[in-house]
């Protein structure tokens, strides 16, 4: 390979733990979520690398080094090198890319390419992340509904994060406990008001809008998934009421 002094850098946070995204790197299926079909990837210095782009342009490359769960390095290409690393952090991981070039007009030239591809990798991952969000969701609405405080309480230690937050009109909640009781209250001062989930959920990056109703009021919830698919915030919004 000839000499590669030119090279673009870009970190993001993806909000899916380690172990998921070091799997799109070792997964053909996965591989080919983010690239394109037909893309493939064998993870074992020396396999091949494939990359197969919706518009038909074709990418041959080799693995390099596989670090499991924190780095991978390859050819992209005959002329240029991309190395991955990978770190925990509290939003799910820290994703640092290089790619290195034997000139500055190729470099110039993936800067938006990575800038998109690395958007889509983003949504892949936490889609994968976030594939019992809805569950979650409907868990979430349903222990509204639940006088039983350990009931409510196990519920709530299985779908939501120690530290969750809740914000509405009324509530600026920051634990388990805070909502457990919140919810008891909701119960004695609004008794037969059913919270229920309207239509399909709507999912970017770990951040999910379900619009819900109760009774006559509606309204739509933020939810942030935490990395590990538990809920991390809620902040619920009500519609203006009908004129």
């Amino acid at each position: 390979m000839p000499e590669l002094p030119y090279a673009l850098e870009r970190t993001v946070i993806i909000r899916a733990t380690p172990e998921i995204v070091y799997h799109f790197f070792t997964d053909s299926a996965r591989w080919a979520t983010w690239w394109g079909p037909g893309s493939t990837i064998d993870a074992t210095p020396g396999g091949k690398v494939y990359i197969r782009h919706p518009n038909g342009v074709e990418v041959h490359g080799e693995m390099i080094a596989v670090d499991p769960l924190s780095r991978v390095v390859f050819t992209y290409g005959e002329a240029s090198k991309v190395t991955i690393t990978l770190q925990p952090d509290s939003a799910g991981t820290r994703l640092r890319l290089q790619h290195e070039f034997a000139d500055s007009t190729q470099r110039d030239l993936h800067i938006q390419g990575w800038r998109f591809q690395l958007s889509l990798f983003g949504n892949v991952t936490a889609n994968e992340a976030c594939a019992g969000a809805q569950a979650a969701i409907d868990a979430w609405f349903a222990v509204w509904q639940i006088s039983d405080a350990k009931e409510r309480d196990a519920v709530l230690a299985q779908i939501a994060v120690p530290n969750i937050e809740f914000r509405d009109r009324y509530s600026l909640l920051d634990s388990p406990e805070d909502v457990s009781a919140h919810i008891a209250a909701a119960q004695r001062f609004m008794p037969g008001v059913v919270l229920t989930r309207k239509g399909d959920i709507r999912h970017c990056q770990g951040t999910v809008l379900a619009d819900w109703t109760a009774g006559p009021i509606s309204g739509t919830n933020v939810f942030l998934m935490n990395p590990d698919g538990r809920i991390a915030s809620v902040t619920g919004l009500t519609n203006p009421p009908a004129l």
